[in-house]
């Protein structure tokens, strides 16, 4: 009979490890400095102990390193380890029968119902000895010196006491016995990235649209002009749609008119001219050098720059004629263009990633992001990631990744709920969510515990955004300034990353282009606008303040510490959010109603907060300055969206 390959003597059990996502087959996310908390359910037949570690290796280091697993409930185990380095963190866990702990627990039981014999004493003797042959000289001598007195010491009490030191306790725990330690089936990875993966602030603009003078083409000196403006509100990333030269054949016309006019500055997606393609700057902007400024001159003010990449091209883009075989032909021999029926894109040419040139069409993708990093863009957001190829993203990001470990990629994917999930696993770093259509206490409540409470949010990092310039939703159309303070709102404090299109998000833009629609009369996505950043109506302030609140709560800074709370008024929303280190909390109250000042009883999660039933204490309002006293779990709020129509409040114990 064939001898068992595994060795019977390795009987402890690991299993459901966390993180983990789909058995191994994708790293989970985290940002330098977190603190990885790793569990596990680890057991044994019988009634001996175990002990774990959590094995850990991280870019940059020649070693692994490891750091203990305790038990904490049920034969769950969980050990922690901190994330120094960008790049790929891996991760395993070793457990093993631990002998020494298993006769410490039966002798101590033994010695209070005295009955402890000289053979319990000599099998830890053993045990010693043992220990002893696995440790330096130092302390393999004073091993053996312990194990001695316990095979010769006559006094019971001092028996005891030598067996039950926890000196002696503490370098057993040093040399275990590992002979028969059970290693995890698999080794796990992680991608660490910066910190603004997991916090940022992101505000879009068309650089087009910058200029101060009328019907003028904005240049990049322009949005360096923007840039302190971005700096005041609070924004950390400037997201600047694609900037490259635009097609002539089928230029779209303002509104999306089929039919453009001499002057028609067409769209910024229907990428490429004679001029060049996605390695090309539009010269109404300016010139490399003009964009490598403002880049330089952003990262002084802690701002970094994001690019689009849209992977698609105008039927005048150097592609079509230099490599024709990336793209698909109808039978007419003409190049297919981009179609959602029953809307069809002929400035746009999809590419054809069936092509038997594949790797090439790769290769040459994959440079795109290269040649703008080297210019020194490290945040990229993707066109509609969900229609190229899952096999080129894991590729791709993974290469440049490991090139480059800071860089960053959102997934602006508006598809179903696997294929967005699919697309973080494969290594965006960030992705676009549903939250523009999630207006109701109930799809807001349930939406948000999933992303942040569930496996979900090991690997699927949300950005959430009320407005882009595809999409104006009917809660904004009104043009009610507190529907736009709502939503402003909703997104700031429930999402760590968030993003505004703007300036038409601070100044209201809410005209649709017909009912119905959630297109913009007058989309900039065709035509250059003109913003008057001075209104008195814009959002300006506000915006300003919750962005200061956000970089001073590290509450606000990570989605993980969620948490929603009954409220006696349907139309209020009310949540709590924590920071990882348990440190910082904020309360936050939502009218979401933009019409009628709401009111009600909040349910007050005393014990997250650290108080008592019968406990007075203060209530900052940190959006207005505001203080109260409450008493207990259930308090008053009422809210006027006329004025500001929520609360974010910090709790002080009187």
């Amino acid at each position: 009979m064939q001898k068992p390959q595994l060795d019977g003597r390795q009987r402890v059990v690991i299993e459901t490890v966390s993180p983990e996502i789909d058995g191994g087959r994708f790293a989970a996310k985290r940002t330098i400095g977190d603190t990885v908390r790793v569990e596990a359910d680890i057991f044994t037949d019988g009634h001996d102990q175990v002990a774990a570690v959590v094995r850990y290796w991280q870019a940059g280091t020649e070693k692994w390193q490891e750091s203990p697993m305790l038990f904490f409930d049920n034969d769950r185990w969980a050990g922690t380890f901190a994330v120094t380095a960008l790049g790929r963190a891996r991760f395993t866990i070793l457990a093993w029968v631990d002998h020494w702990e298993t006769w410490r627990r039966d002798l101590a039981q033994r010695i209070s119902a005295h009955n402890d014999a000289d053979a319990d004493y000599l099998i830890g003797a053993n045990h010693i000895e043992a220990a002893a042959q696995r440790a330096d000289a130092t302390d393999a001598n004073w091993l053996r010196a312990k194990a001695k007195a316990l095979r010769e010491e006559n006094n019971t009490d001092a028996r005891r006491n030598t067996a039950t030191d926890s000196v002696l306790n503490d370098l057993m725990r040093r040399h275990p016995d590992r002979r028969f330690a059970t290693q995890y089936e698999r080794t796990l990875e992680l991608v660490v990235d910066p910190v603004r993966a997991r916090f940022s602030a992101w505000y879009e603009l068309f650089p087009r649209s910058t200029s101060t003078t009328p019907d003028k083409h904005g240049t990049f000196a322009d949005v360096e002009a923007r840039l302190p403006y971005v700096a005041e509100l609070g924004f950390d990333v400037l997201y600047l749609p694609p900037i490259h030269p635009i097609g002539l054949n089928f230029r779209k016309g303002k509104n999306n008119n089929v039919q453009a006019e001499r002057d028609d500055v067409g769209s910024p997606w229907a990428i490429g001219a004679k001029e060049g393609g996605h390695k090309a700057i539009h010269a109404d902007l300016g010139t490399l050098e003009d964009f490598r400024r403002l880049v330089k001159k952003a990262d002084s003010m802690g701002i970094q720059v994001a690019l689009d990449i849209a992977f698609q091209v105008s039927p005048d883009h150097p592609y079509v004629k230099e490599s024709e075989e990336w793209f698909k032909k109808r039978p007419d021999g003409t190049i297919q263009y981009a179609e959602n029926p029953p809307k069809k894109y002929q400035d746009i040419y999809p590419f054809e990633f069936e092509t038997p040139k594949w790797f090439e069409l790769w290769q040459e993708l994959k440079s795109v992001f290269s040649y703008w990093i080297e210019q020194g863009v490290k945040i990229f957001r993707v066109d509609n990631p969900h229609t190229k190829a899952f096999p080129f993203w894991e590729w791709c990001i993974t290469e440049l990744k490991r090139e480059t470990p800071e860089v960053l990629f959102l997934s602006e994917a508006f598809t179903r709920p696997k294929v967005m999930y699919r697309l973080a696993k494969l290594g965006f770093s960030q992705s676009y969510t549903y939250f523009p259509w999630r207006t109701g206490k109930q799809e807001l409540t349930t939406y948000l515990t999933e992303l942040a409470t569930t496996p979900v949010r090991e690997f699927f990092r949300a950005n959430q955004w009320p407005n882009t310039p595809d999409i104006l939703h009917e809660f904004l159309q009104s043009g009610n300034r507190a529907a736009f303070m709502i939503r402003y709102l909703l997104a700031a404090t429930l999402g760590a990353n968030y993003g505004i299109y703007g300036p038409a998000f601070e100044l209201l833009e809410s005209r649709p282009l017909r009912p119905g629609s959630e297109e913009y009369l007058n989309s900039e996505k065709y035509q250059v606008r003109l913003w008057d950043l001075e209104r008195a109506d814009s959002l300006r302030r506000l915006i300003t303040v919750v962005n200061r609140i956000r970089r001073n709560h590290t509450a606000l800074q990570s989605d993980w510490g969620l948490a929603f709370h009954p409220v006696t008024n349907d139309n209020l929303l009310c949540f709590s959010k924590r920071s990882d280190d348990g440190k910082n909390l904020v309360l936050v109250v939502i009218n979401l109603d933009p019409n009628r000042t709401q009111a009600g009883m909040v349910d007050v999660p005393l014990d997250r907060f650290g108080l008592t039933e019968s406990q007075r204490y203060q209530v900052n309002d940190l959006l207005i300055g505001e203080q109260y006293t409450w008493t207990g779990r259930m308090n008053y709020v009422e809210l006027n969206p006329a004025k500001v129509p929520g609360h974010i409040l910090e709790i002080r114990q009187v």
